[in-house]
């Protein structure tokens, strides 16, 4: 039946009774293959049980057993998952890699291999290590100050009980806020003429600063932004960390004549490396990802070789879609997950060392 009814909804069928264009037909086409499929699916889904339930052969029956038919029941659940996954997550990561060492662009769909190619053009390019260079200073202010300052407000929030829910709350707001409102709003703030920054530090006769453009300040300028975002999320798993050290200890080293720093030192500090570790790989991976906050306050100028804001992925997505080098912006790719994947099992090992 499943088969009849496939190849009875062919697109000169659905076009002859919709009236529509032969490629919506062809559309139309895929979303009944999909009902199809998903229907067919749950219709196996609650039909095997029950089948099951009522075969009475013996070696059937010691084959299907009970968790055994779990065990089908919850795969196949999972299956959906597991294909969207390959699909959006591991078929563009093998093809980035193998689109890496092509010669591609999207205007010409001929593609020539060329081996290592791309990857010796860009470590000549400037623009590349512009890029990668700001990225770095980016990421590495970014995760310093992100952490430092939540595991400090982690620490204050944790010893104030009575207005401590009102305090995570306030904290964690900017992390739910989109990024491109407040990349707006922190533009305006840093604005030379009416931005409030300015406007503050004329009070003491400071002349107002151009801090999204001065090559000295302006990376830094989007890094405290960056920063201030992240706080609350890194604050709220440092509390959950928290509060989850027994009382037990800090009296055990109180007794002992452990004093506030030694208790931060020796006790909580080890006790949260797994919570740390967490966060600093989380705020790493964040920080190397960095774009919308550089583009949306930098108004895209990120064009010109010289400007101090240029980020890897901004670099990326120029090569990709407005050159349409795809070939080469592949190996930018590339570079920057093999890049994020050392600094995270540099990380882990880090952490593990200090723990044996």
């Amino acid at each position: 039946m499943y088969i009849i009814l496939l190849n009875v909804f062919r697109p000169t069928w659905i076009h002859a009774f919709a009236g529509i264009h032969a490629d919506t037909a062809w559309t139309f086409k895929k979303l009944i293959y999909i009902s199809l499929n998903v229907s067919c699916l749950h219709i196996l889904r609650a039909s095997v049980p029950l089948w099951l339930s009522n075969y009475n052969l013996r070696s059937s029956y010691q084959f299907w057993t009970i968790e055994r038919r779990k065990w089908i029941f919850c795969y196949t659940g999972l299956l959906p998952i597991f294909a969207i996954f390959i699909v959006l997550r591991i078929i563009p990561i093998v093809r980035t890699f193998t689109l890496s060492f092509y010669e591609s662009n999207l205007v010409n769909p001929q593609s020539r291999f060329i081996g290592i190619e791309n990857y010796r053009n860009l470590f000549g390019d400037h623009l590349f290590r512009t890029a990668l260079s700001n990225t770095t200073i980016f990421a590495a202010g970014t995760v310093v100050l992100s952490v430092g300052i939540g595991l400090a407000l982690a620490l204050l929030v944790n010893r104030t009980l009575r207005f401590s829910p009102f305090y995570e709350t306030v904290y964690f707001l900017p992390v739910i806020t989109p990024m491109v409102p407040v990349s707006i709003i922190w533009k305006w703030i840093y604005d030379p003429s009416f931005g409030l920054l300015n406007y503050i530090l004329s009070w003491f006769g400071i002349d107002p600063v151009g801090w999204l453009v001065y090559p000295n300040i302006g990376l830094w300028a989007i890094v405290i932004m960056s920063a201030w975002k992240l706080v609350g999320y890194n604050m709220v798993l440092f509390l959950v960390g928290l509060r989850n050290i027994p009382d037990e200890y800090m009296e055990a080293a109180a007794l002992d004549g452990a004093g506030r720093f030694d208790l931060f030192l020796y006790v909580t500090l080890p006790l949260l490396k797994p919570i740390l570790l967490l966060v600093m790989v989380i705020n790493t991976i964040s920080s190397y990802n960095v774009f919308t906050q550089v583009y949306v306050m930098t108004a895209g100028s990120q064009g010109t070789s010289a400007n101090p804001v240029r980020v890897l992925v901004y670099d990326i997505w120029e090569n990709a879609f407005r050159y349409f080098r795809m070939g080469y912006a592949s190996a930018e790719a590339v570079i920057l997950f093999l890049i994020i994947l050392t600094l995270t099992l540099i990380q882990f090992r880090t952490m593990r060392n200090k723990e044996v």
